[in-house]
């Protein structure tokens, strides 16, 4: 059973398929020849996993680099087209083309030990399954850190989640409060429609030489040889039973022209973190800002709360893998969880994964 249908379920659901596990129909039976049948449950009502829900400002010109799906080309993406259409579509038609059986929306709340196999308690029901690969990426599982007096800000408090549109920040003193390609990106289309925006950040930005990415992608995705060593960290962290820090984190901030453009405009003089915040703005030991809203561009953790159950968390508060199977469960695979959280590293784990799978049914 797989449970998610963004890139790294769409991914596992393919190469069961090309490994010979037939996909579950509710009116038929597996192939004769089928070692066994999957079925893909999918919270959302329709394709694109979290890409159904970025807001319209990022477009396939300021996303990081997205690989293409295994055995599907995606047509050339114009710059400016939104990410959100783009991708949902492209998901979709990768789910009809290879006929992956994607049940929706199926929301899985919990998944336990049941013997000789794990039940899945779902909104539907309960099912039963030999194994899962979890796919649940982060999107549903937000995080904002914690400071004295958030909970007493008067203005507009969102967090990156929940963003839409800069129109909301009309002639607002605007605070983005993170480090990564999303703050970037609240930036540039906040300052679109306020002269006071303000940037703060727990550590400096992690600017990237240029040559650590390849030339000709719309967003400038990593070179092979800078996403291993980025994923190698990653993986080090899960190897010890550690919260893995995210790759789209680690991969840090390209230097590119719309980077260059922004700091020519202004708007990327980074600001310590503040200390508390107050019910009109926040301080800085004895310095404050008056502000109107703060957005919490502060990334996502992994979502995860439905295996709660199965007791996988170490003292570290990570999931120890010994590659993509959990230690502790090793009827569970997590894909799109740490070093698997790229599109590349989803397809090597997945491979990896469902080799194994198939090789013990």
């Amino acid at each position: 059973m797989v449970i998610g249908a963004g890139q790294a379920g769409l991914v596992a659901a393919h190469e069961l398929q090309q490994r010979g596990v037939a996909g579950y129909a509710a009116q038929s039976l597996p192939a004769p020849r089928a070692a066994a049948s999957f079925v893909v449950l999918d919270a959302e009502t329709g394709p694109g996993g979290a890409w159904r829900h970025r807001w319209d400002g990022l477009t396939m010109k300021t996303v990081n680099h997205i690989a293409e799906l295994p055995g599907l080309h995606a047509r050339p993406a114009a710059g400016p087209e939104r990410a959100s259409a783009f991708l949902t579509d492209y998901f979709g038609d990768y789910e009809d083309t290879f006929d992956l059986p994607v049940f929706r929306p199926v929301k899985v709340r919990s998944v336990h030990d049941d013997g000789a196999r794990l039940r899945v308690h779902t909104n539907v029901g309960d099912l039963s399954a030999r194994v899962v690969i979890n796919c649940t990426g982060t999107w549903d599982a937000p995080f904002i850190p914690w400071y004295p007096g958030r909970e007493l800000f008067r203005g507009i408090q969102i967090h990156t989640h929940d963003y839409r549109d800069p129109d909301v920040f009309w002639r607002k003193r605007t605070l983005v409060v993170g480090g990564g390609i999303s703050a970037l990106d609240h930036l540039d289309d906040v300052s679109r429609v306020t002269k006071n925006v303000f940037w703060t950040t727990r550590t400096p930005p992690r600017w990237r030489d240029p040559s650590d990415f390849s030339v000709g992608e719309a967003a400038g995705g990593l070179t092979a040889e800078a996403g291993r060593v980025i994923e190698a960290r990653v993986r080090a962290r899960t190897d010890a039973g550690l919260r893995p820090l995210p790759v789209v984190a680690e991969t840090g901030l390209p230097r590119n022209e719309r980077v260059l453009d922004m700091e020519r405009r202004g708007i990327l003089n980074r600001r310590e973190m503040f200390d508390r915040v107050d019910r009109h703005g926040v301080w800085w030991g004895e310095d404050y800002l008056d502000l109107d809203a703060i957005i919490w561009a502060t990334g996502f953790r992994a979502n995860l709360r439905h295996l709660a159950p199965l007791h996988l968390r170490e003292r570290g508060g990570g999931i120890m893998l010994d590659s993509s199977r959990a230690v502790k469960e090793p009827r569970v695979y997590l894909l799109g969880y740490g070093a698997s959280a790229s599109t590349i590293g989803a397809r090597r784990d997945a491979r990896a994964a469902v080799a194994q799978i198939v090789r013990e049914l």
